[in-house]
């Protein structure tokens, strides 16, 4: 089983005085969850995919309250399922998301990748840490198995991050990357819950255009009512035609009509031309399928960022792009 050397680090995550393995499952301390595929089903029934529960012959419907969003969870899996791959462009975008980060002083350490999707991030991360942790609720987790294949230091686990079974300060830093604001509950509020678990959290959370000219907002008003619709409707076929034809009719003409402008040193002023103006087609196509298809969107300005200071003794918000993502540490 590919856990069979990893009870000592199973039994630090969970804090657990024994940790046993059977042919498809862990039991930690008399409780046992499934294991598929190397990833361990941490979601109880009522947040399994449909995916999981016919691999576990498992019946029962989603669990639907205030906390847990089936329909963001269901459209991050298909996303991750359409568009698995990670592209030679990705590598650069970890570069900026951790121009925060000193890299080497998370050589001997446990990094735990927070609503990892296909596994982007941790791929650029696997080999700068002493051992991963990918937690995806959705099955992304499955692709992001697949895309780490060749790593020995990655545990992978489906849960919902905000019902996360580890004890406290289970890792030494953790990342999460364009998740929290996704989530049906305060996202600022989100990363301060997860102090409990890491001394050290980098995340990403959308922006409010607060830095740009006020006709992004009035353009974000409208992009969010568009996406308040398309979001509702699931066939694949219809997200599918929608992500293409956003990306042709869309984004291009505007990352061209930005390329014209830069010629004057004009670009920033272009919606979407700073940060997409070297991405290939299908790169842009899986973020088009992702804002338009997932239903909640926070966003939040660079003054409510650092009112985490409430929380943790420092917090830097990087000034480039993507914007905003930002570093938190305090004991």
């Amino acid at each position: 089983m590919y856990y069979d050397d990893k009870i000592e680090s199973l039994k630090q995550i969970f804090d657990a005085d024994k940790v046993e393995l059977g042919p498809d499952s862990i039991i930690v301390d008399g409780r046992r969850y499934p294991v598929i595929d190397d990833v361990v089903i941490l979601s109880g029934a009522g947040k399994q995919t449909s995916y999981v529960k016919s691999r576990l012959n498992a019946a029962g419907a989603s669990q639907e309250n205030e906390n847990f969003a089936g329909d963001i969870q269901f459209t991050f899996g298909q996303e991750w399922s359409k568009y698995p791959d990670i592209l030679a462009e990705h590598e650069k975008e970890f570069s900026q998301y951790f121009d925060l980060v000193e890299m080497d002083s998370l050589k001997n350490k446990r990094v735990a990748d927070l609503g990892c999707g296909n596994g982007r991030w941790s791929y650029f991360i696997k080999d700068k840490c002493r051992e991963l942790v990918l937690v995806d609720f959705s099955d992304a987790i499955f692709v992001a198995r697949k895309n780490l294949s060749d790593a020995k230091n990655c545990l992978f686990f489906m849960c919902d991050i905000k019902a996360l079974p580890f004890k406290e300060r289970f890792c030494d830093f953790i990342f999460t990357l364009g998740v929290l604001h996704h989530l049906p509950t305060n996202c600022l509020d989100e990363v301060r819950a997860l102090k409990r678990y890491a001394p050290q959290i980098l995340v990403f959370l959308y922006y409010a255009l607060d830095n740009r000219p006020f006709y992004f907002r009035f353009i974000l008003k409208a992009v969010t009512l568009f996406r308040a619709f398309l979001s509702k409707i699931k066939n694949e076929l219809f997200r599918k035609l929608i992500s293409v034809l956003g990306t042709i009719f869309v984004y291009e003409p505007l990352i061209l009509l930005g390329g014209a402008f830069e010629i004057f040193g004009l670009g920033k002023y272009i919606p979407l031309y700073d940060f997409y103006k070297k991405k290939t087609f299908v790169r842009i196509e899986q973020d088009v399928y992702d804002r338009f298809f997932t239903r909640i969107e926070q966003r939040v300005t660079r003054r409510e960022i650092l009112q985490l200071r409430d929380t943790f003794s420092d917090v830097k918000v990087s000034d480039n792009l993507p914007y905003w993502h930002f570093l938190c540490s305090g004991d």
